[in-house]
């Protein structure tokens, strides 16, 4: 791989400039606690980046994943406009706007900036974690109907967050061979606070994201797992052990669900294959499709990232999507190996395969919250390698 390469200061003295990395900062930041304060940051980092582009005439350089994001985009438009209900559809696209998150992080987070973002984003979930597991041991959000949450919306949407951090923080204690102290030091609470979510695919996802990183490192540590689920099973609370076990259990109701949940999704990709049933519709014609041996009454996803898309906006955007997901771990493959900072290399393949491998179990790619900070992870390896934009 070949590329032109450059360490950018962290201000160029330009208020726009300072401004945008500023916001930028903040949104990471902001990602985790909060997203009406993460929307708000982004929003003043892509106004600012808007004046920049049209005051000093930057060109707009972006990584080559990013055009099949805007291509799914268009896919999910095309499926919103040929909906049941075109007006909710095309609300619901509002989430698209996410997909700039990778533009400007790639603008603004260049060089050796890319590893400070990243620091911040370990940083913030540590927090996150403590919060998580003060609810969980001092507030008793112990128990399926009330899990720790941190500062977020939703059980699922913490979870998942804290699997994208543990990803990052296992991706810099492997690969980078200095700054690890203080992720060492967090890496248990991470560890702990996932595990006491009490969410299966995050905990499967996370599982696989760091089985990728050791084997990419060394197979030979991948001996390492079976002993830490041990030590794990043993001093772990009855309450997380039970729901451990309840993985493999085929008579759980939740796995059963799912099973019904794909058998709905492939009815739904059957009688429209081109455009799907519309974004945000599944929930709407949900009833209609609604499997035999289905558990809940009501749906408002599939559980399922492929099977979703493919029900939601059709198989062309699925097809997208899995193009971008090739392209994006090709890129992050090759900069493991050959880029300057391999450990956000690695962070974004936790990411990318925590992401999947959680994603059959849960709508991950579809939480926004989810989605912000994992673009933000899959952006920075290519941020740290990138060319300096040109001025005509």
């Amino acid at each position: 791989m070949t590329t032109t390469t450059f360490d950018a200061p962290l201000f160029r003295g330009d208020k726009f400039e300072v401004v945008s990395i500023g916001s930028l900062l903040g949104f990471v930041a902001a990602a985790q606690v909060s997203m009406a304060a993460a929307c708000i940051m982004l929003a003043i980092t892509l106004a600012c980046w808007g004046t920049m582009v049209a005051v000093h005439h930057e060109r707009v350089h972006v990584p080559a994943m990013f055009w099949l994001l805007v291509a799914y985009g268009a896919a999910t438009i095309v499926s919103a406009l040929a909906s049941t209900n075109p007006t909710q559809s095309l609300i619901d696209c509002k989430q698209l706007v996410l997909f700039l998150i990778v533009p400007v992080v790639y603008r603004f987070a260049g060089g050796t900036r890319a590893l400070t973002f990243a620091t911040l984003i370990i940083t913030v979930g540590a927090v996150s974690a403590v919060v998580g597991i003060a609810q969980y041991g001092v507030f008793h959000y112990d128990n399926l109907g009330k899990r720790p949450q941190g500062s977020l919306t939703h059980y699922m949407t913490y979870s998942g967050v804290l699997m994208l951090v543990l990803g990052a923080a296992a991706a810099r204690l492997l690969y980078r061979r200095s700054d690890r102290a203080w992720t060492a030091l967090v890496m248990p609470t991470l560890i702990v606070a996932l595990a006491l979510t009490l969410t299966r695919s995050a905990w499967v996802g996370a599982c696989a994201g760091i089985a990728v990183l050791l084997a990419l490192k060394d197979r030979r540590l991948l001996a390492l797992l079976p002993v830490v689920a041990a030590l794990f099973i043993i001093v772990a609370p009855a309450r997380v052990t039970q729901r451990m076990y309840s993985i493999i259990d085929v008579n759980d109701p939740t796995n059963r669900d799912r099973v019904a949940m794909l058998r709905s999704g492939v009815q739904m990709v059957r009688d429209k294959p081109l455009t799907g049933v519309g974004p945000d519709m599944v929930k709407a014609v949900y009833a209609e499709y609604r499997d035999p041996m289905a558990v809940q009454p009501l749906n408002p996803h599939l559980h399922n990232v492929p099977m979703q898309i493919a029900a939601e906006r059709g198989l062309p955007a699925l097809a997208i999507w899995i193009a971008f997901i090739a392209v994006l771990t090709r890129d992050l493959y090759r900069r493991l190996r050959h880029g300057r900072h391999p450990s956000l290399a690695a962070a974004g393949l936790a990411a990318v395969t925590s992401m999947l491998v959680a994603g059959l179990f849960e709508y991950n790619f579809g939480d926004s919250e989810f989605l912000m900070l994992f673009l933000v992870l899959v952006t920075l390896p290519y941020a740290a390698d990138r060319i300096e934009p040109d001025v005509v």
